[in-house]
């Protein structure tokens, strides 16, 4: 019998919606492999699902829950006509006559409504809140009561938070004789008290604050002090705790909607909403009576008071108003509640009704299109190739027993429950390594689903079960909530509504065992990598004590994520009656992966100053949830909770907690939201944040997510400060270049690559300078970002040549200058366009900062730039290394061949230095330069850096390139000595004297001697101590040509060595 049970249960996971339902519009009948008829209405964005399989009420919703759907409901204030005509057209093609099980979206979901339903209209009384003076005054004198039944219908305005008075009744000698006080708490529900003999009862009774009509009763008899509240007609509360036993007084005066301060005046605490249907009986009222007047029922033994407006005088604010009732049978006693339900007529037209809940009734189950399509694929790939984990849960079940012929719809107790909960977790264990697929995911998150809501009174034989099926249930929960599946909830997000849906079912089973697994213990946890359980009992008394909750230590000395219950409302909940206090406390550790990082939390910022610029909210903590039970039934109450940030500030951002609860009702169909109402934050420490919450659920941090924004003072000044340093960096080097063509250096190599440094860096710098400006438009900005990363990443790529040129010249030569050049072509410009290029094609919706022009830093378009750079940097380090290497050991090579004397190894150093200088100088310069400027977001400080070191690059390439280069000096100084040669020869000749054209004219001069720059001492011999200079003017060469003699002394002999050359003509 157990091998047939699992394998029912089993075969219930594989099988969903597998069967050939319709994929387009319209109805098609299903017969499945157990005989069930199913029928599936699709239409454009619907899917109603008629299950002829007949459950009772609370089943039918447990089976469209475990769908990912909902009981139909036919909510009028629904605009979607599809809602409420399909279903109708789906039961008039089936030719269905038999009710339906339908959801009355005004009642609580769990709260089932009275017997069949009839219209009663009543005359009513409206206390407006536009005064708090309305109240009604009964016209009758009541005996002396040994007891006494007053019943009440009342409709409670859902905008009215505060403490009601419903009726009281004074008597001359006590004004606080019978009272019934009503409040509204945290949860949205209405509270309900008695006052009796002047003593205050526990505020525990209560009904939804939703607008509607609610029956009230309350019962007493002095002989055993017992005292009763109902609700819709059912006990809500109950005890006997009176401290005095005597008759409640009479000749006294009854108000509706009023507390009586003083006997019949001195009005406090008002009631706001609708009243009628007032009823008083000398006897308690038995729960039978309660039940028949809630299905409007007649009971007149032992009236004293029957509804009647005649009998009423009131205050003028307060209205005589109409109230149309829904009340089940007025002539007949229904000891059975009802539930909602849908019939088609024999005229076709729909009728509601109410049917007892227990019934076996077929219902629709209702979910969007895309949902059951989703559902119905995965389902078709479970069932054609089952996962690891669905197979070896097959195996475990025992296949070979014979299949039963009808599988169940639901786990109807906690037997079949535990039984399939224990061969899942150990099926989980089995195929850890295979891990689960997202169909498995689907079938576990409907078997914890069902298993919650399996009723709670359990047999005699499953309570030795219970423990074990909560660890079993904690285990398959964890699995499923895993940091490793957060791909998998992803690929379900159409099916399931998230993990959340997960955690509403440990809610729904934990309050529901919660007595069964605390009767024979007052503590119990259940750990799990990712799910910490703790329940708490205790009774409680004076001076009861409380204690925290604390999920596990993720990081060593970091701070836990606690929870606790204030002592003074633990001990309110004594001072209000309670006897026994119950916390469950859950921890969740892996949740914020599984919520998808790119969906923003809708929130209105709390930085507001603009100081910031708010960004979006994300979750940024653990999830952690108290449930307090007060007599075993839930209590709002306040908490306070403290939780570490997951989240680490990202590059330009800061973070700001905002306390927040995980809210149910809040878009119900999508199964939740985060809320902040009733939460506040406490305070704000580094790595956690204190909260105060004022209710019980599931909480958590979200974090504000805002990009740091500099002052308008800030802003305007490195405005101007980039404006001028870009200045100044310019004009260094346009200096520079104009220094190279003016003193006509000669043409070379190194000079043409110097020059297409310079030029691509004088561009980028006045592209800088008109930034600002360009940003006002978003494609002149677009355009100018795109010319920044081309020109810089140009200056960048020349200095990558000069440090190849180096290596060409002193490494390794091995290519011709001519096709040196046209590669140093290619690298310097089209490598830069290349990369631009590439950069816009492939992200050019993320290519641009949000408000600056330049790229990007959010995304990884900034790599496009940085990437580049590091390797110039790296590249250019290597080469400067291994040149000083070359040069300083062919340098000690020449010393030690011609003299090792201080001279020849300081004309190392200067050889090592002039060859190395300009790369070794501009490398860090630039590096250290760009470094702050990737990094100029973060702070205001690196922002002033990158401005000053910036502004300094055009002078440093002008120091470099221009006044510390030799060529540029030799230049400049043959300059000299021409003009010195030109004014010596003028002066020295008489003004009569016209040499001939063919005959040369020379001059003699005398010169100290000229040192040979660090690029030609390699060839240049040791200089002399005098020299002599002889000019030649020659008429055949053209202007201003000359043929310059030196003559010098060898070492040793006195031989005049002449030396003659022609000058370049660009001099």
């Amino acid at each position: 019998m157990t091998g047939v049970l699992l394998t029912g249960l089993t075969l219930f996971l594989l099988e969903v919606v597998r069967e050939s339902e319709p994929t387009h519009a319209g109805t098609e009948r299903v017969d499945d492999s157990h005989g069930r008829n199913k029928l599936v209405h699709l239409t454009s964005r619907w899917a109603f699902l008629l299950v002829n399989d007949s459950l009772p009420f609370s089943g039918a919703k447990s089976f469209c829950r475990g769908q990912f759907s909902s009981l139909l409901s036919l909510d009028q204030s629904e605009d979607q006509s599809e809602v409420q005509e399909e279903p109708l057209e789906l039961l008039r093609q089936t030719g269905l006559r038999s009710p339906v099980w339908l959801k009355d979206p005004t009642r609580a979901a769990s709260k089932p409504v009275a017997f069949s339903k009839q219209h009663l209209q009543l005359s009513a009384l409206n206390f407006p809140r536009e005064s708090s003076e309305g109240f009604a005054r009964v016209n009758m004198s009541l005996p002396v009561l040994p007891s006494i039944s007053m019943c009440v219908r009342i409709q409670w305005d859902p905008e009215w938070n505060e403490v009601s008075t419903i009726f009281s009744y004074a008597a001359p000698v006590f004004t606080n004789e019978f009272q019934l006080r009503g409040q509204v708490d945290m949860q949205g529900r209405i509270l309900l008290a008695l006052i009796i003999h002047g003593k205050h009862l526990p505020y525990k009774a209560s009904f939804p604050n939703d607008g509607g009509w609610h029956h009230i009763c309350v019962t007493w008899r002095r002989s055993s002090n017992h005292w009763a509240i109902y609700v819709d007609g059912d006990m809500k509360d109950t005890g006997s705790d009176t401290d005095t036993s005597r008759d409640i007084y009479g000749d006294g005066i009854l108000i509706l909607g009023q507390d009586q301060d003083s006997f019949g005046g001195n009005f406090t605490e008002p009631f706001f909403g609708n009243i009628t249907d007032l009823n008083v009986w000398n006897m308690s009222l038995e729960t039978r009576h309660v039940r028949g007047l809630n299905s409007c029922s007649p009971i007149t033994h032992k009236m004293l008071f029957s509804w009647n407006l005649e009998l009423i005088s009131s205050n003028s604010v307060v209205k005589e108003v109409q109230a149309l009732l829904f009340c089940p049978g007025k002539h007949q006693q229904m000891e059975l509640q009802g539930c909602r339900t849908l019939q088609l007529g024999s005229d076709q037209q729909p009728h509601v009704g109410l049917t007892d809940c227990s019934a076996l009734l077929p219902f629709i189950c209702r979910s969007s299109r895309e949902r059951y399509l989703r559902l119905k694929q995965m389902s078709e790939s479970q069932s054609s190739e089952p996962s690891a984990f669905m197979s070896h849960l097959i195996k475990l079940s025992n296949r070979s027993q014979p299949v039963p012929g009808q599988q169940p719809s639901v786990l109807n107790n906690l037997a079949q429950a535990s039984v399939l909960l224990n061969i899942s977790a150990q099926a989980l264990e089995d195929t850890q390594q295979e891990g689960l697929q997202p169909a498995d995911m689907v079938s576990l998150i409907q078997l914890l689903s069902l298993t919650a809501d399996v009723p709670s009174q359990a047999e005699n034989s499953s309570q030795e079960n219970i423990p074990e099926l909560s660890q079993n249930f904690i285990s398959v929960a964890d699995n499923v909530i895993s940091e490793g599946n957060a791909l998998k909830w992803k690929a379900i997000k159409e099916v399931v509504n998230g993990p959340m849906d997960v955690v509403r079912s440990i809610d729904r089973m934990v309050t529901r065992l919660t007595p069964h697994m605390m009767a024979e213990t007052d503590h119990l946890t259940i750990n799990s990598p990712n799910i910490k359980l703790e329940v708490q009992q205790q009774r409680l008394q004076e001076g009861s004590k409380t204690s925290s909750f604390c999920g596990p230590e993720t990081e060593k000395h970091s701070t836990l994520d606690c929870i606790s219950v204030p002592r003074q409302k633990i001990q309110d909940l004594h001072n209000n009656g309670f006897y026994k206090l119950t916390l469950v406390n859950t921890w969740y550790g892996s949740l914020r992966p599984l919520f998808e990082p790119e969906e923003n939390i809708t929130m209105v910022p709390t930085v507001t100053d603009g100081s910031q610029r708010y960004l979006g909210t994300v979750l940024g903590s653990s999830v952690i949830s108290t449930t307090v039970l007060g007599d075993d039934q839930p209590v709002s109450m306040a908490v306070h909770f403290q939780l570490q940030h997951r989240v680490q500030n990202s590059v330009g951002t800061v973070h700001d907690p905002v306390c927040a609860f995980w809210d149910f009702d809040l878009t119900p169909e999508a199964g939740g939201w985060w809320n902040t109402k009733g939460c506040e934050v406490v305070s704000k420490h580094y790595g956690y944040t204190v909260c105060y919450c004022n209710h019980t659920t599931n909480f958590a941090l979200l974090l504000q997510v805002y990009e740091a924004k500099r002052s308008p003072e800030n802003e305007k000044a490195l405005q101007v400060l980039t404006f001028i340093g870009c200045g100044v960096s310019l004009c260094g080097l346009l200096f520079t270049f104009i220094l190279f063509i003016a003193v006509g250096v000669p043409k070379s190599d190194r000079t043409t690559v110097h020059k297409n440094l310079i030029v691509a860096l004088g561009i980028a710098e006045l592209l800088l300078m008109c930034s600002d400006w360009a940003s006002e438009n978003e494609a002149a900005c677009f355009l100018v970002t795109a010319l920044l990363h081309l020109f810089f990443m140009a200056s960048f790529s020349w200095m990558l040549v000069e440090g190849l040129l180096l290596w060409s010249k002193v490494v390794s030569v091995n290519i011709s200058e001519d096709r040196r050049m046209k590669l140093y072509y290619v690298i310097g410009w089209g490598l830069p366009v290349l990369i631009v290029g590439v950069t816009l094609v492939i992200s050019v919706d993320k290519y641009k900062a949000d408000d600056h022009c330049w790229l990007s830093v959010k995304t990884d378009t900034i790599w496009a730039f940085v990437g580049p750079v590091i390797f110039v940097l790296a590249v250019n380090a290597v080469v400067l290394c291994r040149v000083v290497m070359v040069t300083v050991s062919s340098a000690h090579r020449r010393a030690k061949m011609l003299s090792p004397s201080s001279a020849s190894k300081m004309q190392t150093f200067d050889l090592t230095w002039a060859v190395t200088r300009p790369v070794l100088i501009l490398l860090p310069v630039l590096g250290l330069t760009w470094l702050c400027g990737v990094l100029v977001h973060l702070s205001v400080v690196v922002a002033y850096v990158f401005i000053a070191l910036n502004s300094f690059q055009g002078l440093y390439i002008f120091l470099v390139y221009a006044v510390y280069n030799s060529e540029v000096r030799n230049a400049i100084k043959r300059i000299k000595e021409k003009r010195k040669a030109l004014s010596f020869t003028n002066c020295s000749q008489p003004a009569s004297f016209l040499p001939s054209q063919r005959a040369p004219i020379s001059s003699w001069s005398h010169s100290p001697p000229t040192p040979s720059s660090p690029e030609t001492s390699e060839t240049s011999g040791p200089t002399s101590s005098t020299s002599t200079s002889l000019v030649i003017k020659n008429e055949s060469f053209r202007k201003d040509s000359f043929v310059s003699f030196s003559l010098r002394q060898t070492s040793g002999n006195q031989v005049v060595q002449l030396t003659g050359f022609k000058p370049s003509e660009r001099t």
